[in-house]
């Protein structure tokens, strides 16, 4: 990767505080020269606070949301919503490429430096492991933002992301494959398992790691590359420290709130403003619900002038990255895939029994048990879409299963992505590649 301005020595960091009362409220605090961990604390405090939004920008791709073209922000946006990934305008908003590289610096610097002058402590440990996981999830966003989804037979060929382990910003990067980046996210994973020393982390501060938060994206991790057991096994030992759901029956606040009794790791802003704002939510997500039983519907949407917009986002206070839902459809998925469909069910109706009404779930129990696993695999599929609508999982989700056809109409034209279209793998940035030959 060529030289990234990133407004750091190499010998001199500036890092930050994050506030009590609110997430990532970032105050810059000079520069010093990091030796301790109260010291590489705010560095990793300042590699969460840059952690990009990308997600956000993938709805934008979905079948979730169209665009509403009376905004000014329209311009910005309306290319990603065409697949737009070469030749876009200027002003086109870009996928995040050296926000990732800035982040994974802080990260290098912590486990190349930190590692050696911080002092003996359990402080350290988590930190370091903070350090780990936070690197390895980010080449796992990259990898699936940028690269083919995980294919055991073409992972090894497939391109995959440039991987940094240095704090070299002058080295030119080559994309490593799929495969290549895989292993190192297990590398890293592997790492923040052995030092993780908190179990979970509490709210205000749960934008962190923790003992749970790893195990729940080794769940995700596995999901998407198909390893049904592993899948299994790490939603039952997240779920062994943290199960509770929320009752949409009796919450105050919607299940990806980051005070939601389901948080379990809240870093990501999937529905940032952008998407508030500019995304009306489509009329195919919409018929997904039964609006009079299904609570979700009204704890997710509201209606203004005949069109429905998200209320589940558009602040800091819906920062979602993990939590207890997930868990339930990943482990009810990998028993269907084991063929273990009374199991599968039985997962899943946990989760639906706190989504709906008692009368409307007495009506999906009787549904989802006379149904056979084809059927089933529609439905847990259909679950995720209304669960996780915003959240940021829809692009990968129909990555790894249908890739179906998905059809925008901006500016009174139709532009189509067609099924298995190449266009679901997302080209580098055009910034990236220009300032990278090797891109």
């Amino acid at each position: 990767m060529k030289k990234i301005t990133l407004f750091i020595a190499l010998a001199v960091i500036s890092f930050t505080s994050v506030s009590c009362d609110r997430f990532l409220d970032i105050q810059p605090e000079g520069k010093v020269i990091p030796v301790t961990v109260e010291d590489y604390r705010k560095v990793l405090t300042s590699a969460y606070s840059k952690y990009p939004t990308h997600k956000s920008l993938t709805a934008f791709r979905t079948d979730e949301v169209y665009l509403n073209e009376n905004l000014t922000e329209f311009n910005v946006y309306r290319e990603l919503a065409m697949w737009k990934d070469s030749n876009y305008d200027s002003g086109t908003a870009e996928y995040p490429w050296v926000n990732f590289y800035m982040t994974a610096f802080y990260l290098n610097q912590i486990i190349n430096e930190g590692s050696k002058t911080m002092g003996n402590s359990p402080e350290k440990q988590q930190i370091l492991a903070e350090a780990y996981a936070l690197r390895a999830y980010l080449y796992f966003d990259m990898v699936n933002l940028y690269g083919k989804h995980f294919n055991s037979a073409t992972a090894a060929s497939d391109r995959g992301v440039p991987i940094n382990l240095e704090t070299d910003l002058e080295e030119v990067l080559k994309p490593s494959s799929v495969q290549e980046v895989y292993n190192q996210v297990h590398a890293d994973v592997k790492k923040a398992e052995e030092l993780m020393v908190q179990e979970q982390q509490v709210s205000g501060v749960n934008y962190r790691f923790s003992k749970v938060a790893i195990k729940a994206f080794q769940a995700r991790i596995a999901l998407y590359q198909g390893d049904w057991d592993a899948a299994r096994t790490y939603s039952d030992q997240a779920l062994a420290i943290k199960s509770t759901l929320s009752n949409l029956n009796t919450a105050n606040v919607a299940p990806n709130h980051y005070t939601s009794v389901e948080s379990i790791m809240a870093l990501d802003n999937p529905a940032d403003m952008n998407v508030q704002n500019l995304g009306i939510i489509s009329p195919e997500l919409i018929s997904k619900y039964d609006n009079t039983s299904d609570k979700r519907f009204v704890m997710y949407f509201e209606k203004k002038n005949n069109l429905y917009k998200l209320i589940k986002g558009g602040s800091t206070n819906f920062r979602v990255s993990f939590r207890t839902a997930e868990l339930y459809f990943i482990k009810s998925e990998a028993l269907l895939k084991l063929n273990r469909l009374d199991e599968a069910k039985e997962t899943l109706l946990t989760v639906l029994k706190n989504r709906y009404t008692a009368n409307g779930y007495t009506s999906v129990q009787s549904q989802v048990n006379a149904m056979n696993a084809a059927d089933f695999t529609n439905y847990i599929m259909d679950e995720r879409f209304r669960e996780f609508a915003l959240e940021g999982h829809r692009w990968f989700d129909l990555r790894r299963t249908s890739q179906k056809k998905i059809v925008h109409t901006i500016s009174g034209k139709e532009y189509i992505l067609q099924q298995n279209d190449p266009r679901y793998t997302i080209e580098y940035p055009m910034s990236a590649k220009k300032n990278n030959p090797n891109l």
